[in-house]
């Protein structure tokens, strides 16, 4: 903790976020909300660059075969063709023609309520009447919400699993540091193993090595998937990887959608294998993306740094000693204990406060991170105050920081700032 008794020293020059008023947590919302904006000006341009042509060589070649259709058969009466074709590819996207298998016998109703709750949204297979949209509209709301704890969970569980991995890996270089021969006396086995406990209590996994461990595990899962997909639905095998990352992405195109032929050989078992890879597929990705985030947060971090914005300090202000919905008993005591400190001092929090107080930004121990493991209640609503002291409050106060899987992340792996 700082004190610092009357008004806070004044910066020798103002950066943006100073002038603008804005915590750092505001200031990196903002600058990503416009680095998004660039991104996809930048993909549009490109995107438009790249298939715009082919988008103009396919509808004239689609012109051209109609109309040398026409010529070659002057009988046929355009009207009635038109209407065949059009009523022809509803039939087709709606799964009715005879090549397709059917979309709502039990397999197919069990595919299309996976892609619902995954949020994948292939669109082949969609409710056509008014009960069904009635009935997806609240299955998929709770589904989609199910789905998204089952994520986070998995991204708990797998975190901690890469970071005692890295711990081991981490330990095993120590001991092979320490040279555990026999050679020397125990005296300085004790110290040297004393001062490897002290390292491994201080040390925290790298966010940069669980996301390349996370990395190489979806690339695995995406081509033994593509492998499997490539013979079965008589894709390329650059194809299978294209599909592999759009469902396990989540994004769902449905140019290409798996299981859809009326006849497959070990049906059953390839319906199992699809299943199985994509489960493990989205969580893999999942868990990338959300690791990923904490990498872009400090490229964010850097970007706020050279533009030299000095963002508001954050204060902790004395509470009032009243207990709140939010406010667990302990900390009640501990924040009314608090306000006994002079009228005229000003208790600032950094990033290097005690070990006992913890914010979103610092990285715990792995005996803490290991222990993590359950959620309740009462840590809920602790860490909601927590929050809520960390962002501040200033004119009726507000909620900062991370929630979700960011910060999940934050307070199992922790991070670095910039």
């Amino acid at each position: 903790m700082v004190l610092l008794s009357g008004a806070m020293t004044r910066p020798s020059h103002y950066g943006c976020c100073t002038l603008l008023h804005l915590r750092e947590d505001n200031a990196r919302f903002i600058l990503l909300f416009v680095v998004l904006l660039l991104y996809m000006f930048a993909g549009a341009f490109l995107f438009m660059s790249l298939e715009q042509d082919n988008e103009y060589k396919e509808k004239e070649e689609y012109k051209r075969y109609l109309a040398e259709f026409y010529a070659r058969n002057p009988s046929v009466n355009k009207t009635d063709l038109e209407a065949l074709l059009k009523r022809h590819g509803e039939a087709e996207s709606a799964g009715y023609v005879d090549d397709k298998r059917p979309r709502w016998d039990f397999p197919g109703a069990f595919y299309f309520v996976g892609t619902v709750i995954s949020t994948i949204g292939f669109g082949m297979t969609t409710p056509r009447t008014v009960p069904g949209k009635v009935v997806l509209i609240f299955y998929g709301f709770f589904g989609c919400a199910s789905a998204i704890l089952f994520f986070n969970l998995f991204l708990e569980r797998i975190i901690t699993f890469l970071a005692y991995i890295l711990r081991s890996v981490h330990e095993r270089k120590l001991r092979r540091k320490s040279g555990g021969d026999g050679s020397r006396d125990s005296r300085d086995r004790r110290s040297s193993q004393t001062s490897d406990d002290d390292h491994l209590d201080t040390w925290k996994p790298s966010v940069y090595w669980v996301m390349l461990i996370l990395l190489l595990g979806a690339v695995v899962v995406a081509c033994c998937a593509s492998a499997m997909y490539q013979p079965v639905e008589n894709w390329t095998y650059f194809d299978a990887i294209y599909f592999c990352f759009v469902a396990f992405a989540t994004i769902g195109f449905g140019d290409l959608v798996v299981s859809q032929k009326a006849e497959y050989d070990n049906v059953e078992l390839y319906r199992i294998g699809n299943f199985i890879f994509i489960v493990i597929g989205c969580c893999c990705i999942y868990s990338l993306f959300n690791v990923t985030s904490i990498v872009i947060k400090q490229f964010l971090n850097w970007l706020i740094q050279k533009m030299n914005c000095r963002c508001r300090r954050r204060i902790k202000k004395p509470t009032n000693g009243r207990r709140n919905a939010i406010t667990p008993g302990h900390l009640h005591r501990h924040s009314k204990s608090n306000g006994s400190t002079k009228a005229h001092s000003v208790t600032v929090e950094t990033d290097s406060d005690s070990e006992g107080r913890r914010n979103s930004d610092e990285m715990i121990s792995m005996r803490d991170f290991l222990n993590a493991n359950k959620i309740s209640l009462a840590m809920m609503q602790k860490q909601l105050w927590e929050t809520s002291q960390r962002g501040g409050v200033s004119n009726g106060g507000g909620f900062q920081g991370p929630v979700g899987p960011l910060a999940i992340l934050d307070r199992k792996l922790g991070q670095d700032e910039v």
